[in-house]
């Protein structure tokens, strides 16, 4: 699920019958469940919701959504190597970068 930015994991306990999730990609633990789509969705939202309320209320800055952007460090030999691929694609190092994220992940 998705809200606001923020992507969740939801998973069925089958013993007690209820859905339980986790937002991904925060530092902070964000849990919560319902025994129905419908209450699981509005778990979802108020956790968010509050999460974002707490951080202001204590002036913390909330751990954002991914933005698209991270730098990565690799050998000199690798990034010319891949800057020459790119250049014989005739894609930029970012596309090509980003290609073969796709085709792994």
């Amino acid at each position: 699920m998705k809200y606001k930015g923020y992507e969740s994991v939801v998973e069925f306990d089958a013993d007690d019958r209820i859905f339980f999730g986790l937002v991904l990609g925060t530092h902070d633990v964000i849990a919560f469940d319902g025994q129905t789509v419908e209450e699981l969705e509005q778990s979802f939202h108020t956790v968010i919701d509050d999460y974002l309320a707490d951080c202001q209320k204590v002036g913390k800055d909330p751990d954002k959504p991914c933005s698209g952007r991270f730098n990565l460090r690799i050998s000199p030999e690798l990034h010319r190597k891949a800057v020459i691929k790119a250049e014989v694609e005739g894609i930029s190092l970012n596309t090509l970068v980003e290609k073969v994220l796709t085709q792994t992940l």
